[in-house]
């Protein structure tokens, strides 16, 4: 009973981040749009008015309702992680079991069956875990010309995957892999995505032309 509860509440929570993402790349989508003031551009023109091109109450208003989804996507995503670790953890059998088990083939197949499937579920929602979004993205970079869109969270880019220190190491495998192509794996409103992006020199900044925020 206690692991259908968990599996119920991680089913709704992933429900729960998947339209946060879809809210958030809404926001996301009509602040970069083109003229707009992106996710952290000025909203002074040069001689330090209030831009007279942009509405400046709901660009502000977008901004704060972005940063507030951010938070609660981290927190769903916390949740998840702890509430797999639980389910984990409580279909786990015990060693003396599955060692009765192997010896009985009728027994093995039913058990291997459960065990082989919950742990396939708690990998794929470990894995799926992403660590950072694109939230700016330049024409004609090599990130837009490979196929990586705005919006799109970042689950595995090369070796990099959910820890510490994850822009350096963004950066790192980057550099590392210049002119060669790189497996990433993305989250789009609630898809996870293979894609595969090759860092290379062009006439923008950076090795890939976009910008990533950590989640």
């Amino acid at each position: 009973m206690v692991a259908t509860d968990l599996k119920s509440e991680v089913k709704k929570l992933m429900d729960k981040r998947s339209a946060l993402e879809v809210e958030m790349n809404v926001i996301i989508e009509r602040l970069c749009q083109p003229g707009g003031p992106g996710l952290s551009g000025n909203l002074v023109d040069s001689e330090g008015f209030p831009r007279s091109d942009i509405d400046i109450p709901v660009v502000r208003a977008d901004r704060q309702r972005l940063a507030g989804l951010r938070n609660d996507y981290k927190d769903v995503t916390e949740k998840i992680s702890q509430n797999i670790e639980l389910l984990h953890s409580s279909r786990l059998p015990p060693k003396s079991s599955a060692a009765m088990n192997s010896g009985d083939s009728a027994g093995s197949n039913s058990q291997g069956v459960v065990d082989v499937s919950s742990s396939m579920s708690v990998m794929d929602v470990n894995v799926s875990r992403p660590f950072a979004m694109v939230d700016e993205i330049s024409e004609e970079s090599p990130a837009a010309e490979d196929g990586l869109q705005l919006g799109d969270q970042i689950v595995k880019f090369g070796e990099v995957e959910y820890g510490d220190n994850l822009l350096p190491k963004l950066a790192s495998e980057a550099q590392m892999n210049r002119g060669r192509p790189v497996p990433m794996l993305v989250m789009r409103q609630g898809t996870l995505i293979n894609l595969t992006v090759t860092p290379r020199t062009w006439r923008g900044r950076g090795l890939l032309g976009c910008n990533f925020r950590i989640l």
